[in-house]
């Protein structure tokens, strides 16, 4: 089966033709750029399906074939998910107009983390907000970690049911979790993707004291609140660039102070999110780094892993290398992975789910 999956993200659209699980066509354009949508739907002949993924799925737990009553849910949780949720749903549509024979199908990010243990998925704020507004910590990424993990578990041969692993996911957005025999149990995204380590131009977890200062001092309403820390904080807002790490590292490289700190905030910040996640593990059988940072700068990887040793781990000296595979030294208490994120390869995955469940409900009937 062919299918054509569309992976918006923050600051790119990604595109893939999969044939039977395999990746045999692949484009990117900015998140931006003005035609991309319908770029995507024409480079490649009609598909058997269309695969698009959403940040935020909100209480679905399975991908679900797109309809105009999953779109108009998927709608009212663009608040939560500003960068990513608007370009999804525009996919989704354009996608429906312009293939109608063609069915299209939305994976949630989200639905990975559906799971969580309520002492995890639960925020300590006041009872009826919590019942009013149904907020839980739902985390993102999961698509990147789903594949994470079983990646992971074909290259140590072990079984993917039964591994325990931190998943570091480091592209624009920054996400750590913690995956216990196959499941999360923790991940530091909450309801919306602003949690967790600082991110390229997200400002990761800030004290809400802080904020509330800010905001009653500036004066400043929520709406630029927002802006702030959605666009214009993290290596962005601290660095004075445009977030991207490899300018940041060359701003740095060039004397820049505040680049430099920005990257020390950076690292630091990531390697307090990886040592939360292992409190709630019972073993690390594997720390994985996956995403655009981890594979094109792989020695801010070797910076952060050193810092780690609390954990037994120990990097091996760089390699060059497009292969997945270890990157830590025999003698560390568990191997650090590194691995190419294959967002593509889970969103086929879950349009051959759907399109089997209607196959077989047809048979059934």
């Amino acid at each position: 089966m062919r299918v054509l999956t569309l992976n918006p993200g923050s600051s790119s659209l990604k595109a893939a033709l999969v044939r039977d699980g395999t990746a045999v066509g692949w484009a990117a354009w900015p998140g931006d750029s003005p035609g991309a949508a319908l770029d995507a739907l024409r480079r490649w002949s009609p598909p058997d399906a269309v695969s698009v993924r959403f940040v935020h799925g909100g209480g679905h737990k399975d991908p679900a074939l797109v309809t105009d009553g999953l779109l108009d849910d998927l709608q009212r949780l663009v608040p939560l998910a500003p960068n990513h949720q608007p370009l999804s749903l525009e996919l989704a549509r354009e996608a429906s107009k312009r293939l109608p024979a063609v069915p299209v199908v939305a994976c949630f990010d989200t639905a990975f983390h559906s799971g969580l243990p309520d002492a995890a998925a639960h925020y300590p704020l006041p009872r009826a907000w919590i019942r009013q507004y149904r907020l839980r910590r739902h985390g993102f990424h999961g698509l990147s970690c789903q594949y994470a993990v079983r990646r992971t578990a074909a290259l140590l041969g072990r079984d993917a049911g039964e591994l325990q692993v931190i998943c570091a996911h480091i592209g624009a957005g920054v996400s750590v979790t913690a995956v216990r025999d196959g499941r999360s149990v923790d991940t530091s995204m909450g309801v919306t993707p602003l949690e967790g380590p600082a991110m390229a131009t997200r400002s990761g977890s800030i004290d809400p004291g802080l904020l509330l200062h800010v905001m009653s001092t500036a004066p400043m309403g929520p709406e630029q609140m927002a802006e702030a820390l959605y666009h214009h904080s993290g290596l962005a807002g601290m660095s004075g660039t445009s977030g991207d790490l490899g300018e940041v590292q060359a701003a740095a490289a060039a004397g820049s102070a505040d680049a430099a700190l920005a990257i020390e905030v950076y690292v630091h910040r990531l390697r307090r999110e990886i040592g939360a996640a292992a409190v709630n593990l019972d073993r690390l059988d594997a720390l994985v780094f996956t995403g655009g940072v981890a594979e094109h700068q792989p020695e801010v990887i070797t910076t952060v892993v050193e810092g780690l040793g609390v954990l037994g781990l120990r990097p091996a000296p760089p390699r060059p290398s497009d292969d997945d595979g270890v990157i830590s030294d025999p003698g560390s208490a568990a191997p650090v992975l590194l691995l190419h994120t294959r967002e593509d390869l889970e969103l086929a995955r879950g349009a051959d789910t759907v399109l089997a469940g209607l196959r077989h409900g047809c048979s059934s009937r």
